[in-house]
């Protein structure tokens, strides 16, 4: 199986035809149906119902093609890792959603010196890279939020971690399932932290809400309560005791972009991912 066929297939599936995927790949008809029947040949199923006027998806075809995407999107990313990128890609972030941006920004810096990222803050509640005038916009995987219909998209995973509690220096290294009888420091509606919070807690009871990280970590220094984090964000403040759940909430980042990866938005979802 090859990248090649892979983007054929990808193509006919978006296309709806082979005439047209022909037109956008700039082939010839033949060449892509002989492609695809090779494929097809090969994986022992059809891809594809052909019928006069249109070409429709088996089964089989729509499990095919999301993995296809994702393979042709990890070579480019893979592609980009190599590979010197220069220009300007624009990165939206909600509040409290990457707490280790620095060393992301850093990393890119590293790997492409040519490549500029410019960060802009966008409200947790815009799901779109359009609507928010950004390449590719960061958001909590699974969130309930839609996603912008206006230019066609995709949803790359990020590493997965757990959402921690956080509390102050000592005690135990478990933590209870029912937050409730605790007191908790939070953070605003629209912080994707307090998002993601919310779906795993919705009974707890918030005493406090602050708007800064560090804030709320002196707030759990100080014995006035406990906060709920990602594990990476817990691990920025290694005084505090991290405190882990039997059934650990998942904290699933993932990046949203247009279906067409440039090679700065690949050079960039390599340094995220």
């Amino acid at each position: 199986m090859e990248l090649r066929q892979l983007a054929v297939v990808v193509a006919v599936a978006e296309e709806g035809g082979f005439t047209a995927a022909a037109t956008r790949l700039r082939t010839v008809q033949s060449t892509v149906s002989t492609v695809v029947r090779a494929l097809e040949r090969d994986l022992g199923t059809p891809l594809f119902h052909r019928t006069t006027h249109r070409v429709v998806l088996t089964p089989a075809g729509e499990a095919f093609v999301p993995a296809a995407r994702a393979a042709l999107e990890a070579a480019e990313r893979a592609r980009a890792a190599v590979s010197p990128v220069a220009g300007q890609v624009r990165l939206g972030v909600c509040p409290g959603l990457l707490v280790d941006l620095h060393r992301v920004l850093a990393s890119v810096r590293h790997a492409h010196p040519g490549l500029a990222v410019e960060v802009r803050q966008v409200p947790d509640t815009c799901r779109g890279p359009a609507e928010s005038g950004v390449d590719v916009l960061l958001t909590v995987a699974g969130s309930d939020a839609p996603v912008s219909s206006a230019t066609e998209t995709t949803t790359t995973p990020l590493a997965g971690e757990e959402l921690v509690l956080a509390t102050a220096p000592g005690g135990s290294r478990s933590a209870p399932a029912d937050l409730s009888e605790l007191s908790l420091v939070d953070f605003p509606p629209g912080w994707a932290i307090r998002d993601a919070v919310d779906r795993a807690f919705p009974g707890r009871r918030v005493a406090l809400e602050v708007d800064d990280l560090a804030v709320a970590a002196g707030l759990v220094r100080a014995g006035l309560a406990a906060c709920v984090l990602p594990a990476s964000a817990a691990a920025r403040f290694p005084d505090l005791t991290v405190r882990r759940f039997a059934q650990p909430p998942p904290w699933q980042l993932a990046a949203v972009h247009t279906c067409a990866v440039s090679p700065a938005v690949a050079a960039l979802l390599g340094q995220l991912g």
